[in-house]
């Protein structure tokens, strides 16, 4: 299966987890189903300068970015940290995070959200 860009799907959220702007999401993938039911998220994250995700936990799942271009301010469990082009970011279960672009350019990211495979193991 190939899905070309135009048949992505593509969200605008508005104040996404009480952040700053809107926050564009190109959605690679149309339905946990195509993730194997072992996620709920895998596309493109734009935000533009002044935008921001807010700071939320994840509880059952892991989020990690791959920043693909730009500079943003990572909040990571509370701690604020600057990150760029080539930077990786991981949320574990049972941790809270959030981005922001305070930068004059926009930060665009891979996201990918996977559910915690140890909750299907201790089962």
């Amino acid at each position: 299966m190939i899905r070309r860009k135009s048949d992505c799907g593509i969200e605008l959220r508005e104040h996404m987890r009480g952040g700053d702007g809107t926050v564009i999401i190109t959605n690679f993938v149309l339905s946990n189903a195509e993730l194997c039911e072992s996620g709920r998220l895998f596309g493109r994250i734009t935000l533009n300068p002044g935008c921001s995700i807010g700071a939320h936990p994840h509880e059952g799942e892991s989020e990690l970015f791959y920043i693909l271009k730009g500079n943003g301010i990572y909040d990571d469990n509370g701690t604020m940290v600057p990150v760029s082009e080539g930077d990786v970011t991981i949320c574990a279960p049972g941790e809270s995070h959030g981005i922001a672009n305070r930068s004059d350019e926009v930060l665009e990211l891979i996201a990918v959200i996977i559910n915690d495979s140890s909750k299907e193991t201790a089962k």
